[in-house]
């Protein structure tokens, strides 16, 4: 046979499969939070300054005010009650405010034309900024670790099995992965990473202290005692604090009669996964319309 004939009947080269269909997306946010996370081992320096406020927090609390805090049933001066009912706080405190430095960062890479590079490349739009969520979300994590650290160091202690304080803080996880989507989109919603930081944390202020986290609603006003069980922040703290073991007896579940307040848990995961998906689709339908 013939070397033309031989090569006329060889099968036809395979042309390589694009990749495609649903794990597409999956990859390339993987790849995008490869760069966020390395990008965050080169600059170790923004990892430090992250744990310096929620520890700051931790002694103020504690230290400071903790002192003057009166729990219901409990005297001034109980510390350890109060270190109890007021890690779960910080904790979630520490996740949120991890949302000014989330919109921080997408803003800067808006700005120096980054976002525009990655226009460029063959990738899932969306991506982007799951990619950078999730190593946010790292981050989040490697800091309560250390949090964690430091209140075990000043006393606090959980009461139930470690399944169940695991599941506490899987539930402060996910508020802190809900919370980064409100942050991509005020990163995609201005134009400096300055102006991503401050108004990432304007409204985190009276979010988080209309809440239960670092004293009872019940001494409260009653419209404000309202707007803090309905509040999500404050779900995830009381599911936080059950999950822990260190709901406090003597301080009610909740003053107002609020579903959330009854069912803590399942009210956070309810919260969280809403947050996600009105602010997913707002970030990523920003970012279309930025990049167009």
């Amino acid at each position: 046979m013939s070397a033309v004939g031989h090569t006329s009947g060889a099968a036809p080269a395979r042309n390589p499969r694009p990749r495609g269909g649903l794990m597409r997306p999956v990859r390339d946010a993987l790849v995008v939070a490869q760069r966020n996370l390395i990008r965050m081992l080169r600059i170790p320096e923004v990892v430090i300054f992250s744990l310096i406020q929620p520890i700051m927090f931790v002694v103020l609390f504690t230290y400071v005010f903790g002192g003057s805090i009166a729990l219901p049933g409990s005297q001034a001066g109980d510390a350890q009650a109060y270190r109890e009912f007021l890690m779960a706080g910080i904790f979630a405190q520490t996740v949120t405010f991890a949302t000014a430095g989330a919109g921080a960062g997408i803003a800067d890479d808006m700005h120096k034309g980054l976002i525009d590079r990655f226009r460029s490349l063959p990738m899932s739009r969306g991506a982007v900024l799951t990619g950078r969520t999730l190593a946010d979300l790292v981050q989040t994590a490697l800091t309560l670790v250390v949090l964690a650290v430091v209140a075990l160091l000043i006393g606090w202690r959980s009461h139930e099995n470690p399944a169940s304080v695991l599941a506490g803080f899987a539930l402060l996880l996910l508020l802190g992965y809900a919370f980064s989507w409100i942050g991509a989109l005020i990163g995609l919603s201005v134009r400096t990473p300055e102006a991503a930081t401050s108004g990432g944390l304007i409204w985190l202020f009276p979010l988080t202290f209309i809440s239960n986290a670092f004293v009872p609603v019940s001494g409260m006003p009653a419209f404000l005692q309202h707007i803090a069980e309905w509040n999500p922040f404050s779900a995830t703290v009381a599911g936080a604090r059950q999950l822990f073991g260190n709901t406090i007896a003597s301080v009610p579940r909740s003053v107002t009669g609020a579903w959330p307040m009854e069912h803590p848990v399942l009210a956070s995961v309810i919260w969280s996964i809403l947050i996600i998906a009105i602010f997913r689709t707002l970030a990523v339908r920003k970012y279309r319309s930025a990049t167009a």
